[in-house]
């Protein structure tokens, strides 16, 4: 793979409270180097990714990440749980009515994929967001940049990304002409260039919840395989973040030449760190120390009020295929669960 693999939850907790040893500086580059023609396509609306949020380790993470956490502080995702509510209520209503007329339904579309939009969106003051072009654009951006794309497909994901990367720059332009106290607005008053704005925004709106969508339907996938239904959703939650989080790995690269346990590693080494699934703490799937997933929380109070929401329904449905997955380097989840009732 070109990695050097960590796997032991103790040395990844290591490796992550360490961050000049251990960089962030390939956290968000391209799994698959980008062909020339992708390149081309990016450059064309001046696609960069400067050093911001997960990709920081120097002096000017700090007060960008304290400017984005105050969106994601404790009391603002309490509050945001009724919306959460109301909007999965909508959905799974929706989903229960189309089972019990005998239509086959995909939660992951039906369910999973636009409350944590409508809710980040909704946390960080952005309005007229197309949401399904957000979708796109996430899962596509994905790809490109945690995936094995051939030139063909990163051409075609590389539109994609230019689009939504010149959607960041209008707002952001649009934020320099009437400052607000929405997410670029708050950046823009900090005093960041426009690339800088825009990497943050990149990034954030993809995290805040393609990565909880993805998230969610992993506990939707074990809900319809288990022998017995979920009793406790707070539990199943933190067993999926355990074992099969929607984020199993993550990337850094040495700064010089050190060593992992017993294991000596040159400077410059990219190391691939396994978050979920090797019997570590709930909690290492969100990461640690200074680059610790700044919506942790939300994403557990979405995926427990998911649970919670479609409990009837996931106990009379049954899965009609084998769930195609979303498979990349750092991104697993089910694409699509397609299912029927039992009682049809």
């Amino acid at each position: 793979m070109g990695y050097w693999v960590v796997d032991d939850p103790a040395l990844v907790r290591e490796v992550l409270l360490d961050p000049q040893t251990f960089r962030p500086d390939n956290a968000v580059l391209a799994h698959t180097p980008l062909s020339v023609k992708a390149l081309r396509v990016l450059s064309g609306v001046g696609f960069a990714l400067p050093p911001t949020l997960a990709n920081n380790a120097g002096e000017s993470h700090r007060p960008i990440r304290a400017a984005v956490a105050r969106f994601f502080s404790p009391a603002r995702v309490a509050a945001v749980e009724p919306l959460t509510r109301e909007l999965n209520a909508a959905r799974v209503t929706a989903a229960s009515k189309a089972l019990a007329d005998g239509q086959e339904v995909d939660l992951v579309q039906a369910i999973a994929a636009e409350p944590p939009a409508l809710v980040v969106l909704h946390l960080l003051g952005l309005t007229n967001v197309d949401v399904p072009a957000l979708k796109a654009w996430s899962l596509d951006s994905l790809e490109l940049f945690w995936g094995w794309p051939d030139e063909d497909r990163q051409l075609e994901l590389a539109h994609s990304a230019a689009e939504f990367y010149a959607w960041l720059r209008a707002r952001t332009t649009a934020a320099r002409k009437a400052p607000g106290d929405d997410l670029f607005g708050v950046l823009v008053g900090l005093g960041l260039t426009d690339e800088e704005v825009c990497a943050v925004g990149y990034f954030l709106l993809i995290a805040g919840q393609e990565t909880t969508t993805q998230l969610i339907s992993t506990a939707f996938q074990r809900s319809l395989t288990a022998s017995a239904p979920p009793a406790d959703p707070t539990r199943s939650v933190e067993q999926v973040l355990r074992e099969a989080s929607s984020v199993p790995t993550w990337r850094r690269v040495t700064a010089h030449r050190t060593t992992i346990g017993t294991t000596e590693l040159p400077a410059r080494a990219p190391v691939l760190l396994g978050l979920t699934g090797h019997n570590g703490p709930a909690d290492l799937a969100f990461g640690l120390g200074i680059h610790r997933c700044l919506g942790a929380g939300l994403a557990r109070l979405e995926t427990r009020v998911a649970l919670e929401s479609t409990t009837d329904l996931l106990i009379s449905a049954r899965l009609v295929e084998d769930p195609p997955m979303i498979d990349l380097l750092s991104f697993r989840a089910p694409a699509r669960l397609v299912v029927t009732s039992t009682a049809v």
